[in-house]
Order: structure tokens, then sequence, then C-alpha cells
């Protein structure tokens, strides 16, 4: 088990993954050094090396904490003292907000232009960012399902897939396209369906009573 950083060695870790950040996304992973980023952080090359080993380390270190905060904040949000649709609706909400996010649709632009030439990066975003949400969500599904709400039959982490396919749809599509960013309501709206498409689908007597 890793230790816990020291206060004054996690503040330089946060500066590097943020100065890295910045970087990927205004010069992309190719365009983007090392060195830049110990300039960027205001850190040595011994300190940065000591934090993350390569180029293709810090971009995955990177997706992970952004899509961690969100996983987190996603779950936060939908809780588990509403119904089964509306704490989907809720965690929905929060991760296409995420989606649609300047930050995080410039990252995906990295991953398509520069997966085929450097297959790892592609990865290394899949399992640190929507495999690392869809987990999150598998595991708030079971708990769901420990409480009646949702078919006991049903491989939470199926249903987890199913919920991501219904949510990432029209809206995601026309953001990732450059055709415009949807405000909250129209986010909401596309969660809220996507909840009842799943709760018809996999809810319980108990889940349709509550919504």
């Amino acid at each position: 088990m890793t230790a816990p950083l020291k206060p004054r060695q996690a503040a330089k870790r946060q500066a590097i993954l943020a100065a890295a950040g910045r970087l990927f996304m205004a010069e992309g992973l190719s365009g983007t050094s090392m060195d830049a980023v110990a300039r960027e952080a205001d850190v040595s090359k011994a300190t940065l090396y000591a934090h993350i080993a390569s180029k293709d380390a810090l971009f995955g270190a990177v997706v992970t904490e952004r899509c961690d905060a969100m996983a987190r904040e996603a779950v936060a949000l939908a809780g588990h003292g509403t119904s089964l649709r509306e704490g989907l609706a809720r965690f929905g909400a929060a991760t296409l907000r995420f989606l649609v996010s300047p930050g995080t649709l410039a990252i995906y632009r990295i991953v398509m232009a520069e997966g085929p030439r450097a297959p790892g990066i592609a990865a290394t975003f899949y399992e640190a960012g929507p495999m690392a949400g869809r987990r999150a969500l598998a595991a708030w599904l079971a708990d769901e399902q420990r409480r009646g709400r949702l078919d006991p039959t049903v491989d939470a982490d199926v249903a987890a897939v199913d919920f991501a396919g219904l949510l990432r749809g029209d809206v995601w599509l026309r953001a990732g396209l450059g055709l415009g960013v949807p405000d909250d309501a129209a986010l909401r709206a596309a969660a809220e369906h996507a909840a009842a498409v799943f709760c018809r689908a996999y809810g319980t007597v108990q889940a349709a009573r509550t919504a």
C-alpha cells in the first residue's frame, strides 16, 4: 500500500497535474514535453520524475484525477435517499456536465487524434476514464439492488454499461462535434430521459412506486 504523501509533496503533485492538464489541453499530448510541464509547474525535472515517471503516466494521472473527482461528486449527488429514477437522473446530469466540459472534450479529442499512433494512451484513457466512472456507477447500482429498487437478477456492471449508453446520446455527440454545449436544463432533461428508460427496463415494482 502506498503511503500518503506529505502536505508539501501533495501540493507539488497537484501543481504538476494542474500544469500538465493545462498544457495537454493547449498543446496536445505530442506537443507537450516533460520539460515544459516542469517549467509550468515550477518544479525541477528531478521532482517531476520523482512523482511521475513518464509523459504517458502523467496523462493517465491527469485523466484519473479528473474522473475520480467527477465520480465522487456524481455518487454523492445521487445518494440513496430518493428513488432509483431520481438518483440516476442526478448521477446522469453530473456526468453529462463533466463530459461536455471544455477540459473533458479537449482530453477526449487528444485521445482520438493521437490514440492510433500511441495505443497505450487510448488504453490508459479508457481505464482511467470511462471504466472508472462505470465502476462507480455499478457500485451505486449494486447498493440500490440491495435496497430492493433494482431487479436482483441484473448484473450491476452490465446495467452500468447500459445506462452509460443511454446517457451518451445526441447531447454528448453534438458537444463533441463542436455544435454547441447544452445548458443545464438540457443536460438534466437528457439525464431524466435516460433514467426513465433505464427504470422501465430494470426497476422493480418498489422503485416504480417511489419514482
